[in-house]
């Protein structure tokens, strides 16, 4: 709003400081009227063809001159334009478009355009040098090159891509990075993915460089490199990602299973493994347990002070129910916590059985009973 405010303030005051030094007529320009181009290149030229004091009417435009075989058009609006119909003091803009001969040579091409009508005459020339263009380029920026988390952080760069040739380029995007990470290109403000992007000449457009690394990466500093090409502009922008460590910790029983049987009364021994699946190591370890009343449970070890990652221990946990603990099932919550927050547990299913040796015991004292009967029945019964 501001812009357009200040250009109409310049405007007017053109216009004024026209009226003030009593010119009438059309004025016919462009910002730039000679300019160098590359070989084979079509150029598009922005004119202005305006009415100072003069009464409102038609006003016809054309290409005077051009050089052989090149093509020369006047266009508004997106089609072909002969004539323009200018209001006093008003203004039409136009495009000149340039389109060379398929084999150019270096050299200045010279154009004439002209603009008639209201009684008065503009003409303006147009100078090409050919063979002076800018040469096609591209950079690369990011706003923070160097990012710090764990491996399962969301990981994205905001990097601004720049045109810098005076040529419309299609530019592909490609990166390279350690095995197993993912990398994706979106331009900013938008959800849409892509591995090639359109840019105009002397424009820039910023990209989110979102990159997603395996959950087992290791704690280190990594490098990552972004390229982006279009035919003979490349540009290369090196990344660092400094990965933090951090331990994730499976703890399980050895067989996978969660229940099995106790004898009421014994120590039973189960079976656990813990191992460090994640990219730091897990410290501090120690081992405790939920159990119901009048239960006794013991770890060995009952401790770890240090698991690397993809290092795993065995630990035996000794579950030993109450004597008078009753056949049936139990629930006891086998329980790691460590450093830095790390907590894990499982609830094993504990089903309770008799001893064998109780059974025994039962069947001894029967016998026993069943002879004591035979003696008293054997002497007392000839009484």
């Amino acid at each position: 709003m501001v812009r357009k405010l200040l250009t109409l303030v310049l405007l007017g005051f053109g216009v004024a400081l026209a009226q003030a030094q009593g010119f009438r007529g059309l004025s016919l320009g462009t910002s730039y009227p000679e300019i160098g181009v590359q070989p084979g290149e079509s150029v598009n030229l922005t004119l202005t063809l305006k009415n100072y004091g003069l009464p409102p009417g038609v006003v016809r435009v054309q290409v005077a001159e051009a050089p052989q075989g090149w093509q020369a058009s006047l266009i508004g609006g997106g089609r072909l334009v002969r004539a323009v119909y200018l209001a006093p003091d008003g203004e039409a803009t136009l495009t000149l478009r340039l389109q060379p001969p398929k084999e150019v040579k270096p050299g200045t091409y010279r154009f004439l355009v002209r603009a008639e009508g209201l009684g008065h005459t503009a003409s303006l020339p147009i100078g090409l040098v050919v063979g002076q263009g800018l040469p096609q380029r591209l950079s690369l920026e990011a706003e923070l090159p160097i990012l710090k988390g764990p491996p399962t952080s969301s990981f994205r760069y905001r990097v601004t891509l720049k045109n810098e040739s005076d040529r419309d380029l299609l530019v592909s995007l490609e990166y390279e990075a350690p095995k197993g990470w993912q990398v994706t290109f979106t331009p900013a403000f938008s959800s849409q993915q892509v591995t090639s992007l359109p840019i105009k000449a002397g424009e820039s457009k910023d990209l989110d460089v979102e990159v997603s690394l395996p959950k087992d990466t290791k704690a280190d500093t990594y490098g990552l490199t972004l390229r982006a090409a279009a035919g003979e502009a490349k540009a290369e922008l090196a990344l660092t990602l400094e990965v933090t460590g951090r331990p994730e910790v499976r703890f399980t029983t050895k067989e996978g299973r969660l229940s099995g049987q106790v004898v009421a009364g014994r120590e039973n021994a189960v079976k656990l493994v813990v191992k460090n699946e994640g990219s730091a190591p897990a410290k501090n370890l120690s081992f405790s347990a939920m159990e119901p009343s009048g239960w006794e449970v013991k770890f060995e070890p009952d401790k770890l002070d240090a698991l690397d990652p993809g290092q795993e221990q065995e630990v035996t946990a000794r579950i030993k129910p109450s004597p008078k603990a009753v056949t049936g099932d139990y629930m006891v919550t086998l329980s790691l916590s460590g450093s830095d927050g790390l907590s894990e547990s499982l609830d094993y299913r504990a089903t309770v059985v008799r001893s064998s040796l109780w059974g025994l015991v039962g069947v001894g004292i029967m016998a026993v009973a069943l002879l004591v009967l035979g003696f008293a029945v054997n002497r007392f019964g000839r009484r």
